[in-house]
C-alpha cells in the first residue's frame, strides 16, 4: 500500500495557480521576506523578555503598554507590531533598534 498525498486545499491550489504568474511570484515573495524578518524581530524581543525573567505583563507594565496586547505580539501567528511598539519594548529590554546596510542588496519592490 503506497502513502497517499492528502487532498490540496482550495486556497493551495489557487495559491499555486497564482505562483504561476512571475509578478505575482515575486511579490508574494517580497511579502514573504517582509514577515519573516518581522518575525525574526519579534522572537529576540520575546527571547529578551524570557532570559531577564520578566512576565509578559511586567513587559507591558513597563513599557505602557496594555497586557494583552504583549500577549497579542508574542503569540500571532504573524504579528505585525508598529515601530513605536518596538522601540517601546526594545528599551525595557535593554536593546538597541539600528537599521543597517545589507550585505547583499535586495531587488526594489515596486
Amino acid at each position: 500500500m503506497s502513502p497517499m498525498t492528502p487532498p490540496r486545499t482550495g486556497a493551495e491550489r489557487y495559491l499555486a495557480d497564482r505562483l504561476g504568474d512571475p509578478e505575482y511570484q515575486r511579490e508574494y515573495r517580497a511579502a514573504r521576506e517582509r514577515i519573516d524578518r518581522i518575525d525574526a524581530v519579534v522572537r529576540v524581543l520575546d527571547g529578551r523578555r524570557e532570559t531577564m525573567g520578566l512576565t509578559k505583563a511586567e513587559l507591558a507594565r513597563r513599557a505602557g503598554m496594555k497586557p494583552e496586547a504583549v500577549r497579542r505580539l508574542f503569540s500571532a501567528e504573524s504579528p505585525n507590531p508598529t515601530l513605536s511598539t518596538v522601540v517601546a519594548l526594545a528599551d525595557v529590554l535593554g536593546l538597541e533598534i539600528r537599521p543597517e546596510p545589507r550585505l547583499t542588496p535586495t531587488p526594489s519592490v515596486v
